[in-house]
């Protein structure tokens, strides 16, 4: 808590205290240096929603190599059962080529 005070005091324009878990330590943090903004890092599963993250006080939300790792999983789950049993079931869940080609377009 020191050091981000010492970040927010030297002129930090958002601070960034990684592991935070839980809502009581995030909106310590968030009091401890308001009006500063916070970047809150999940990079896992935390049982919250961004409309909680936000009414916490957060205001930038990053998710570090989580989006990558979520995508090797599935590639991991799908090679593996396609070496240990010879099936290709897992492909039931990908996106087709049209949807890729939707969702980047549309952003």
């Amino acid at each position: 808590m020191e050091r981000l005070k010492a970040y927010a005091q030297a002129g930090a324009d958002c601070l960034y205290a990684p592991g935070l878990q839980g809502r009581e330590q995030i909106a310590s943090v968030v009091a401890a240096v308001a009006p500063k903004p916070v970047n809150l890092l999940v990079g896992s599963a935390v049982g919250l929603t961004m409309r909680e993250i936000a009414a916490l006080g957060i205001r930038r939300v990053s998710v570090g190599g989580a989006l990558a790792r979520s995508a090797w999983s599935a590639f991991m789950r799908a090679a593996r059962l396609i070496a240990d049993e010879g099936r290709f079931d897992a492909f039931a869940e990908a996106a087709s080529g049209r949807d890729l080609d939707s969702f980047f377009h549309a952003r």
